[in-house]
């Protein structure tokens, strides 16, 4: 059991979120990095899926009220403390009865992932202990006073790790971030001059962006010419362009069907990277086609397999 003593800033449970429900109106939600989130997973030896604390910005303080093996992945934390000692990152940890867990603000970045091992055994809902925060569904995000549950451990952790996760390469330090772009269903419908600044033009986060999308201010982009629509199916990663020219980027809370134009389509590759995205930072976007899209999202479908197995065979080579 884990008692959350301050809830930070937003900090919610999240797993994998629950797909399969758009006929009824219900968004997957979700990690918003869902490397993250596996990786974290990984290193207390919870399956990918298990539930984790998203924190957004700045953590909560949490209590522990029995031992757990707990770590941290994603956006840097240097003020990460157990207590009064530093608590590193891509590392598991064992924290006893009472110990304060405080992973402080972020440096860069926008999200991280607390992963205790057994997971946050919340009740689910329609299969997810996932906080869907715009539509209300599932569990609520933390506040101060809450109890989290946590599931039984899935594997026996040994008492001290001599190495630790290099998460540097998952961080996305570049700046600005470049995301990769498709085409989408209104592409073609952009004037020649919106076609050129969203692939030359740097873009800059709005601090009203959140889970359910990403507020993009920078150049204004327009049609050809107004086009009429109707509500048409939704996914996370769509860019749509509402009247006033700003795009937005639909996130892992995005509505399931939506009325703006579709003039293009974040890559599933890179949702992770623009999850990472804070207010004020910058963006450029390239285009790419179908072919390098699927190659990048094998890619790293198969780095985070490659790194899962490799904790998992450390783990019980330790054990």
């Amino acid at each position: 059991m884990l008692e959350v003593m301050q809830p930070g800033l937003l900090s919610t449970p999240q797993d994998m979120g629950r797909p399969g429900h758009a006929r009824l109106g219900i968004g997957r939600s979700g990690a918003a990095d869902w490397t993250a989130l596996h990786l974290a997973n990984a290193l207390v030896g919870n399956p990918a899926d298990a539930c984790a604390i998203e924190i957004t910005l700045k953590g909560p303080v949490l209590k522990a009220q029995a031992s757990h093996w707990v770590a941290l992945a994603g956006a840097p934390l240097p003020q990460a403390r157990i207590n009064d000692d530093p608590w590193p990152m891509g590392v598991a940890r064992l924290v006893q009865r009472g110990d304060h867990l405080s992973p402080g603000g972020m440096s860069s970045g926008c999200r991280s992932y607390l992963a205790v091992a057994g997971g946050i055994d919340l009740d689910p809902w329609l299969g997810s202990r996932s906080c869907d925060v715009n539509a209300g569904l599932g569990p609520s995000p933390l506040q101060a006073g809450d109890e989290l549950p946590v599931g039984p451990a899935n594997r026996v952790l040994p008492h001290a790790f001599d190495w630790a996760l290099d998460l540097r390469p998952w961080q996305h330090a570049s700046r600005p971030r470049t995301l990769r772009l498709l085409e989408s269903a209104h592409t073609g419908q952009l004037n020649d001059t919106s076609l050129k600044l969203l692939g030359d033009a740097t873009f800059r986060i709005n601090p009203h962006s959140n889970r359910v999308g990403t507020r993009l201010d920078g150049p204004e982009l327009h049609l050809e010419k107004p086009l009429e629509m109707i509500s048409a199916g939704s996914v996370a990663g769509s860019m749509q362009l509402p009247p006033g020219g700003q795009p937005i980027v639909l996130g892992c809370e995005h509505p399931v069907s939506g009325g703006y134009p579709r003039i293009a389509q974040v890559i599933e590759a890179d949702l992770p990277r623009l999850a990472q995205c804070r207010p004020g930072d910058e963006v450029r976007f390239e285009w790419v086609d179908m072919a390098t899209a699927l190659d990048a999202r094998r890619a790293q479908r198969q780095l985070i397999e490659q790194i899962e197995l490799q904790i998992r065979q450390r783990l019980e080579q330790a054990a």
